[in-house]
């Protein structure tokens, strides 16, 4: 008999693994061609009629380089097109936001305290949001007001922060986070999908057939590219946020959030600046410093919704009336509850691990998966077994939840 949890839950960390992987090389080659286009000495005469040049080393070898605005005196056959690392990372996350969200989005997306929400009413409105962003961010690029970049820049933080408030007021705090990061994820994938490479492919076209391109479609590919170099940093802090409560659970969870996009246009200012030989402007850390003392402060005062549901829904009624949830009831309390309670109880923890309360009856159902995988099926909980949860314990544990699976 196959255990499809298991199996899911390695599907799901298969997925993350791949997510995690094309992230490293979409954000590695991003910021490294943005440092190049920044760094590079434009103050030379150069003989091949390139915009610029640089040297370095790695690896022991040294590397050449050279950028040319409209195209070398014949073009290479063999062009590399960085586009995969985009798309592989854009798809591996929306694959990983069906399995974790969609799936099972009667315990991660949907959060009666915060909205009373069908399942198919939450997973609508999440998909309609991701392609808001895309269509509202495009029209306001290409329209007069997009002429201004800072302009620009200012109205989509303005968005942003209006999107951080609207997800926070939907969806769980942990849910609203990462979607913010799937928001803004979409806008940049989608820059590269159907702007920057069509717009380079029109470039080449137009060298291979002897023609002068028309310096409009660098320009615009630029600002889109720049756009994502700022948004990179706020969409990696999404990503990992689901993993710390201080950074969802908390009521100021979409104030949090706008400041952390503060946060990131300063460190890439700085980055930025200093790739550009421009200075050394030491102030933004200052600025990261102060931004980063306000979010903690936000994170703790007040903290934790309490207006819980009581009474147990759908999937969680199904546990709580599994045969064994009043041995695994009174072992979750036992075991756990001294530190997945709203005042831990165990000294030096002030909040509850990654949020999650196991006090009442409709908590520890609500959270049955995660007491499965975490403390049945596996032991990664108690860490260490600091309560001392017996072999036996964790077999109840087990068959209780493929009980009520079965049912």
């Amino acid at each position: 008999m196959y255990d499809w949890t298991a199996i899911g839950e390695w599907i799901e960390f298969a997925v993350r693994w791949l997510h995690v992987i094309t992230a490293i090389a979409w954000i590695g080659s991003s910021f490294y061609f943005i440092a190049l286009d920044l760094g590079l000495h434009r103050d030379r005469n150069l003989a091949s009629g390139a915009d610029g040049e640089e040297w370095q080393v790695h690896g022991g070898g040294f590397y050449h380089i050279q950028k040319y605005l409209i195209a070398p005196d014949q073009m290479p056959g063999d062009l590399i097109w960085f586009k995969w690392e985009s798309y592989s990372t854009w798809l591996s996350g929306f694959a990983l936001l069906a399995l974790v969200y969609y799936l099972g989005a009667e315990f991660y997306l949907v959060d009666p305290a915060v909205m009373e929400l069908a399942n198919w009413q939450a997973i609508v409105i999440s998909l309609a949001s991701l392609g808001f962003g895309w269509l509202a961010y495009d029209l306001i690029c290409k329209s007069k007001f997009g002429d201004n970049n800072t302009r620009l820049m200012l109205l989509l933080y303005v968005i942003l922060v209006g999107m951080a408030y609207f997800y926070t007021s939907v969806f769980s705090g942990r849910a609203a986070l990462l979607h913010l990061g799937a928001f803004t994820a979409t806008i940049m994938s989608a820059n590269v999908f159907f702007i920057i490479m069509p717009n380079q492919r029109i470039v080449v076209a137009d060298l291979q057939a002897g023609r002068v391109p028309d310096a409009k479609y660098g320009k615009i590919a630029k600002q889109r590219s720049t756009h994502n170099n700022y948004l990179t940093l706020p969409v990696i802090f999404m990503m990992l946020s689901n993993h710390y409560p201080l950074a969802f659970a908390s009521e100021m969870n979409w104030l949090i959030a706008s400041l952390i996009f503060l946060m990131g246009v300063t460190i890439r200012h700085y980055f930025n600046t200093r790739h550009a030989r421009k200075g050394n402007p030491i102030w933004t850390w200052a600025a990261t410093a102060l931004l980063f003392v306000l979010v903690m402060w936000l994170s703790t005062a007040p903290m934790f919704r309490t207006d819980e549901p009581e009474e147990a829904r759908g999937a969680e009624l199904r546990f709580a009336q599994a045969e064994g949830f009043a041995e695994v009831h009174d072992i979750v309390l036992g075991r756990c509850s001294m530190c997945h309670a709203a005042e831990p109880g165990w000294e030096g923890m002030h909040w509850p691990p990654k949020g999650v309360r196991l006090e009442t009856e409709a908590q520890i159902a609500r959270h049955a998966r995660q007491i499965y995988l975490q403390a049945g099926l596996t032991h990664a909980m108690p860490p260490a077994n600091l309560s001392f949860i017996e072999p036996a314990e964790r077999a109840q544990i087990v068959a209780w939840y493929r009980a009520a699976m079965a049912d």
